[in-house]
């Protein structure tokens, strides 16, 4: 029966199993050729666009699935143009005929009270207008669109997955983490009942990166680990991506020797350039960290959003490298492209850039760069970077004004430790030292407090239970607590499950406090 094969492909596509799910749903479009059945037919063919270019970026098999749901649809079922023109749009790597093309399709979908179709291809449009540059208007739609169907104006869970999961990348592409963070936030309930919607390589590893960013190692690190398994062999782009933000997680918790080994294999690839240049910086090699980053912004347009972060890395080898000129004007073209764009996190990076190429010159100029990233690092709730951002400013004020340098260094010590961000606690605890401040290593804290659904969860791991079993005693999906179990650990310091039971078997863990109404949130 091809619905059988239909289901499980969905069922698959909801477990993260690629081949699975790809097999049985050319199963099922072959039944349903076979019966005829165009109407379900066409469906499993747009489903094999979206599966081909999403989960293995392979663009050709996705045109040939079009061009067999085309010539079904223009044939047999007009009705489902609208839905052809969507796929159409998703396939097209012109923004402005996507835009054009998702247009088409979300008029259909209204007029014929398709929600569904009129919220993902208004989303499709917004994701194209953000290619274009109208990053305002093209959020504003994209905003519009996820609200829409958060709302549950949609019918179909995938509907929601695939637009969290091109809002995650859209996001990730234009620095916006607290827009991303706020949807993720927005999609707790959604995650609770149907498991973790970010299954794409592509976007889980954006939303490892927010989590990255946000201060949820451990969590990051289990979404980054599952982007590389699904991908290697099929999918070299997201593959290289997702291994270049596990080698930055690395780097940042001080695992130089990890951080290289998750990199080899794509060093090449563009798509790790500042991961690589990362870890030349951290091990003493400036030279050879501005080779790479040099030649991955030749191969680009320096208007592009993605390549902030390689022109701030670009900076801070230039400054190791003695060039303060050429990294205070990476700096300023930081800020340009931030503010073009309406990206005030560009603006922050490139804000501190500045105040580290400034640093030998001009300390008042410095620091007032400075404390403009702090004050958009913490307006964004990005522990690490507010960190980095206070251990730069105290280093730069050491000699003017000790007193704030130890305060700052010692604020940015405590959010290191809880972090797990050995290397830097430990550069932020020598110059303390230096400062005549007294700098105790703490270890790690219990970062924040467990949720209700977390102490749930704690206290199943206390029980030995495996993923599978918590799952099934709590109702949720594998992913789902997947998740909760890598917050856990995150929260508590702790590296692996045994230790989470262990600590159950020693007794609870502090009590958390207990969950304001969502209402209070």
């Amino acid at each position: 029966m091809p619905e059988a094969f239909f289901g499980l492909a969905t069922a698959l596509f909801w477990l993260g199993d690629i081949a699975g799910t790809i097999a049985n749903c050319e199963k099922a479009y072959a039944g349903f050729r076979r019966r005829p059945d165009p109407m379900f037919a066409a469906g499993a063919a747009l489903a094999l666009v979206g599966y081909n270019k999403g989960y293995l970026g392979n663009t050709a098999a996705a045109r040939g699935w079009l061009s067999r749901a085309a010539r079904i649809i223009e044939n047999e079922v007009p009705e489902l143009r609208g839905e052809l023109l969507g796929a159409t749009a998703y396939v097209t790597d012109d923004p402005a005929e996507s835009e054009a093309l998702a247009r088409q399709a979300a008029e259909i979908g209204r007029a014929t009270g398709n929600a569904d179709l009129e919220l993902m291809a208004m989303h499709a449009v917004g994701q194209a207008l953000v290619q274009q540059g109208k990053t305002e208007e093209g959020m504003s739609l994209l905003d519009e669109a996820m609200a829409g169907v958060v709302g549950g104006e949609g019918h179909d869970p995938l509907t929601v997955a695939q637009m969290s999961c091109m809002t995650m990348v859209v996001c990730g592409s234009c620095f916006d983490l607290e827009r991303a963070t706020q949807w993720v936030q927005s999609l707790e309930r959604f995650i609770d009942r149907y498991g973790c919607p970010f299954l794409y390589a592509e976007c889980r590893t954006y939303y490892g990166r927010v989590l990255f960013e946000n201060g949820d190692w451990a969590a990051a690190e289990a979404l980054l680990t599952d982007a590389i398994s699904m991908s290697k062999g099929v999918f070299p782009a997201p593959h290289a991506f997702a291994s270049g933000t596990l080698a930055e997680l690395r780097l940042a918790q001080g695992r130089d020797e990890d951080a290289a080994r998750v990199l080899r294999g794509v060093e090449g690839r563009e798509e790790a350039a500042a991961a690589v240049a990362s870890l030349h910086l951290k091990q003493g090699e400036p030279s050879a960290a501005a080779a790479v980053l040099r030649r991955r912004l030749a191969a680009t347009s320096h208007d592009r959003l993605d390549v902030a972060a390689v022109i701030e890395l670009l900076g801070e080898a230039e400054i190791a490298l003695l060039d303060s000129d050429a990294a205070t004007a990476r700096g300023r073209a930081l800020v340009t492209l931030g503010a073009v764009n309406e990206c005030h996190l560009i603006v922050a990076h490139g804000e501190r850039l500045l105040g580290h190429a400034l640093a030998s010159k001009d300390v008042t100029a410095a620091c007032a760069h400075l404390e403009a990233a702090l004050a958009a690092f913490v307006q964004a709730g990005i522990p690490y970077r507010t960190a980095q951002t206070r251990l730069l400013l105290a280093r730069v004020l050491g000699d003017s004004d000790r007193e704030v340098a130890g305060a700052e260094a010692r604020a940015a010590l405590s959010v290191f430790e809880d972090l797990g961000a050995g290397r830097d606690a430990d550069a932020a605890a020598a110059l303390m030292r230096d400062l005549g401040v007294k700098a105790a290593r703490a270890g790690p804290k219990n970062v924040g407090r467990l949720t209700k659904r977390e102490q749930e969860v704690l206290a199943l791991l206390g029980e030995g239970l495996s993923n599978p079993e918590i799952a099934e005693r709590l109702f949720l999906s594998r992913k789902t607590v997947e998740h909760h179990v890598a917050r856990v650990l995150s929260k508590l310091g702790l590296r692996r499950r045994a230790e989470a039971a262990a600590l159950v078997a020693r007794g609870a863990p502090e009590k958390p406090a207990r969950e304001k109404p969502a209402r209070d949130r």
